[in-house]
């Protein structure tokens, strides 16, 4: 739960507006938050369809790696080192890993991973812990972006490269396992 707020979802979702004017682009800040909530609603969908097709692990992977790219390239268009062009693109790019990758996946794989007498209890674990980072993410980021604009895309985007090793070295597959059988499957 930690690893979702620290890919940055909420702390952009919360200033969109405020890091599009800091780029200078050419469209309003407004037509471009709405481009990212149009297509943070059309790759939950996709995600949702996906999850039992693909697999949790998959898309936690596919998703890692994607959101790494993009952070990396609007970190960059920030910072100056790119075209301030590729700023509304990566975050879309951004939306396409996220939404089906960490958006969708960890409110399953947390219901999924706790052994039965203790499920209730970390399930709610994982949601105070999603969510108080989401206070402390959505406290520091303005503080950081006036620093400097690029650089919380670029500590996202190392965190979601952190996450993808974390969850290729720990984080099992279970797609198509009951919950029954998942105790044993996590012990292993």
């Amino acid at each position: 739960a930690m690893f979702n707020q620290f890919s940055g979802i909420n702390a952009f979702l919360y200033y969109l507006n405020d890091i599009f004017k800091a780029s200078g682009g050419s469209l309003s800040p407004d037509l471009q938050a709405v481009m990212i909530g149009v297509a943070n609603m059309v790759f939950t969908l996709l995600g949702m369809l996906l999850i039992d097709r693909v697999g949790r692990r998959t898309l936690l992977l596919w998703g890692s790696a994607g959101m790494t790219a993009a952070l990396t390239v609007g970190g960059l268009a920030l910072l100056g080192v790119l075209p301030n062009c590729l700023l509304l693109p990566s975050l879309i790019v951004f939306i396409m890993f996220f939404a089906p990758g960490s958006g969708a996946v960890i409110w399953v794989y947390i219901s999924e991973v706790f052994p039965q007498n203790v499920r209730a209890r970390g399930s709610s674990i994982g949601s105070s812990s999603h969510w108080g980072w989401n206070a402390v993410i959505a406290q520091v980021f303005p503080v950081a972006a006036a620093w400097s604009a690029g650089a919380p895309f670029l500590f996202f985007a190392a965190m979601m490269a952190v996450q993808f090793v974390t969850v290729f070295l720990y984080f099992p597959e279970t797609k198509g396992v009951p919950l029954e059988e998942m105790e044993a499957h996590m012990s292993r």
